[in-house]
């Protein structure tokens, strides 16, 4: 007789300890799911993954120091074996795309997370994507866009690194502090911060700010 197969290890990811509560009761009340790791941001979320043993990642998309989106990209470059999955109050286009552009296989809404999260859990480990219900209009309205327009999805106006230091300048913290989360002087993060202000064509940290809620690096 073989034994059970392990369960399946998640990292969990949310800065609202609630829902990171409500989520880890799905997760665990399931024999092949087991919440072996959480972290309150991103930062701490690509921490965990270096020291924890974790087949899922499963990533909120807002929130502070560092967006569940960029995240993703971070793991996906240091850990391409781990698996991840969005999950989000958002259902919004998108954050669809640059979740997939970012190396998550699957997007799972909040809202019907109870339904829908485990499902994609194991999806995601059989490297299967999961696509919420609704999202295929998205795909198809998006491939008949770019087949009328005769491109692609248009480029991030800005590069990742700028989108970090954006999404950290918005939420108050000083060049100094900045450059210590990131470890680069805070000489580069002035540099960095005055190419944003030329780039987006907006003249203060206020107007930053208002672009940084828009692109969703921020919550109003």
């Amino acid at each position: 007789m073989t034994s059970a197969r392990p369960p399946i290890r998640v990292l969990l990811a949310d800065d609202h300890t609630l829902v990171r509560r409500g989520v880890r009761l799905i997760l665990d009340s399931e024999p092949d799911l087991m919440v072996v790791a959480e972290a309150g941001d991103g930062a701490e979320a690509v921490a965990a993954a270096r020291t924890t043993e974790a087949d899922l990642a499963v990533l909120d998309v807002a929130m502070p120091r560092m967006t569940g989106l960029q995240a993703a990209r971070e793991l996906s470059r240091r850990l391409p074996e781990l698996r991840i999955l969005i999950l989000t109050m958002y259902d919004n286009e998108q954050y669809f795309f640059e979740a997939l552009k970012a190396g998550a296989c699957g997007y799972v809404l909040k809202s019907v997370a109870d339904r829908d999260l485990v499902e994609a859990c194991r999806a995601a480990v059989r490297d299967e994507p999961f696509i919420y219900p609704g999202a295929e209009r998205a795909l198809v309205r998006s491939y008949l866009d770019r087949l009328h327009g005769g491109g692609g999805l248009p480029d991030r106006p800005i590069t990742e690194r700028e989108e970090e230091i954006l999404k950290l300048v918005a939420e108050g913290h000083t060049s100094k502090e900045i450059g210590e989360l990131l470890f680069i002087s805070a000489k580069t993060v002035e540099r960095h911060r005055a190419n944003l202000l030329q780039k987006l064509g907006v003249r203060d940290r206020l107007e930053l700010t208002r672009y940084a809620i828009r692109a969703g690096l921020i919550e109003p």
